[in-house]
């Protein structure tokens, strides 16, 4: 899909960053994503800019784990 526009639907941008529209509203929610309400309807409708979800991509970094294994730290050491 191709997204000429900068103003993307939470639709629209939850297909950009391959989520669901549901785990977009809650990183909204969270502070994780930058969204825009727009006022005058009766429900809340959400606009999204292109380079705000890229930069929430670019600033949440995967922090390695401690420990690389799932086994349980008791169970390593046997």
């Amino acid at each position: 899909m191709i997204y000429p526009a900068e103003w993307l639907t939470a639709m629209e941008a939850g297909a950009y960053l391959k989520v669901k529209v549901r785990t977009l509203l809650l990183w909204v929610r969270q502070g994780k994503v930058k969204a825009f309400a727009l006022s005058g309807t009766k429900r809340r409708v959400w606009r999204f800019r292109l380079s705000d979800l890229d930069a929430a991509l670019l600033e949440s970094a995967v922090l390695p784990s401690k420990s690389p294994s799932v086994l349980p730290a008791e169970r390593m050491d046997q």
